[in-house]
């Protein structure tokens, strides 16, 4: 046993070196730098919504529109002039974005229901993603006009009855079953918010799997490279210990990679969802009240899911980086598990597989990285019968895969395994 420990501190010394450290604490600041950086801008974004207005109408009606402006937090800043060529030159003298001409006659066209159009004038200074949500703010600005217009004339022509139920003769309230338990909620908003909280598992799952099978077939293959896989082969231990050694250290450090991932990308995320965070304590209660919570022990699950679909890779990966003869063809071997991460991770993301076809069900099931990107619904669904299927066939595909490069490290043919690419065929 302690041949065996002295060999798996020598394993995870090996992996975890500067460069290893430097890399994770370097990830991890630029995840919260940007994090931090779109969370500043988005709430700048919210109070800097100013809008220059020349009114041309001076109504009771434009006034009103105006008034309703600002009630959804718009910065009026409003031309004194009747000229629009003189306000759009001083709009561009304030840096400002938009510009909204009322005609003359508004108000007497609302009260006699003939349409007015409202000239917008954007100003586009770049074309980032900030600029692009001035068509979004357009579209909140025509939103409110038309209804507060809309309403303006509804009350003068029915004064005794009110606008929105002459808008909106049919209501409904929204009710959100899950299992036995129901809630009033919208289906869209509870899916929208807890996807927000769950797309990032299998974004870190596919990195973390990535990272950590390249990191341990460069490392075996510099291992044949160097000829120190010969020596350690010397060594009075087992063969079998050898591989349990390398396997386990590469999945304590990829395991410790990921935490370090998951809390990064948790605050990489809260910058881009700062709009979903203003809803969640609304959402809160009811989404304990749905039962979709996760708990303690549902946390420790996925981990456990991770952690096994970290093995599952890594296995694979020691198995690629023996068939590699060198240290440039290990980059190259990493291809075929990007695949199979891949493809589940994408499916994942854009559909629900377990709408897919029975054969392609299988294809699916079959790759042992699909089951822990399914893990996160499994558990706030209470699939435990799923949750089970998945651990249970990775754990197996491991130990088999364990088995294998065993039987391979086993014999001297893991110092002369190699696979040409040119010769398309495995030299023993």
């Amino acid at each position: 046993m302690k041949k065996f420990s002295n060999l798996l501190i020598k394993e995870i010394r090996e992996l975890i070196n500067k460069q290893l450290i430097f890399s994770l604490i370097f990830t991890l600041f630029i995840f919260y730098f940007i994090g931090q950086m779109t969370r500043v801008e988005a709430k700048r974004a919210e109070t800097s919504r100013r809008l220059g207005v020349l009114d041309l109408d001076r109504s009771s009606i434009s006034r009103g529109l105006l008034d309703n402006l600002r009630l959804v937090r718009f910065e009026i800043d409003e031309f004194e002039t009747r000229d629009k060529e003189e306000a759009l030159s001083l709009a561009r003298q304030k840096n400002l974005n938009f510009v909204l001409v009322i005609p003359p006659g508004l108000g007497e066209g609302v009260e006699k229901l003939e349409p007015r159009e409202i000239e917008t004038y954007t100003f586009l200074r770049s074309f980032s993603l900030g600029a692009a949500r001035y068509s979004e703010i357009f579209r909140v600005i025509l939103e409110t006009a038309n209804n507060y217009l809309s309403n303006e004339a509804l009350k003068k022509k029915l004064p005794e009855i009110s606008p929105d139920n002459l808008k909106r003769p049919l209501k409904s309230r929204d009710f959100v079953i899950v299992r036995d338990r129901k809630a009033e909620a919208s289906g869209s908003a509870i899916a929208g918010f807890m996807y927000s909280q769950s797309i990032f598992v299998p974004i870190i799952l596919a990195l973390i799997i990535i990272y950590s099978s390249q990191m341990v077939i460069s490392a075996i293959a510099m291992e044949k490279q160097n000829k120190t896989l010969e020596t350690l082969l010397t060594v009075p231990i087992s063969r079998s210990s050898i591989v349990a050694a390398k396997m386990l250290a590469a999945g304590i450090v990829g395991l410790l990679s990921t935490l370090i991932y998951l809390a990064g990308f948790r605050w990489y995320m809260r910058g881009f969802t700062a709009d979903v965070a203003q809803v969640a304590g609304g959402l809160t209660p009811i989404i304990k009240e749905l039962g979709l919570s996760m708990t303690t022990s549902g946390s420790l699950i996925l981990l456990i899911s991770l952690f096994l679909a970290i093995l599952c890779a890594l296995a694979m990966a020691t198995i690629l980086g023996v068939l590699a003869e060198d240290y440039r063809s290990a980059q190259s071997l990493i291809m075929p598990l990007l695949l199979l991460v891949m493809i589940p991770y994408f499916l994942s993301i854009f559909t629900d597989l377990r709408t897919l076809s029975w054969p392609a069900r299988i294809v699916i099931y079959a790759i042992p990285f699909s089951h822990p990107f399914m893990t996160t619904q499994n558990i706030l669904f209470h699939n435990y019968r799923n949750i089970a299927f998945g651990i249970i066939y990775m754990l197996a595909v491991f130990i088999v895969l364990v088995l294998i490069t065993a039987r391979i490290f086993s014999t001297d043919r893991v110092l002369t395994m190699k696979l040409r690419w040119r010769r398309r065929q495995v030299v023993l």
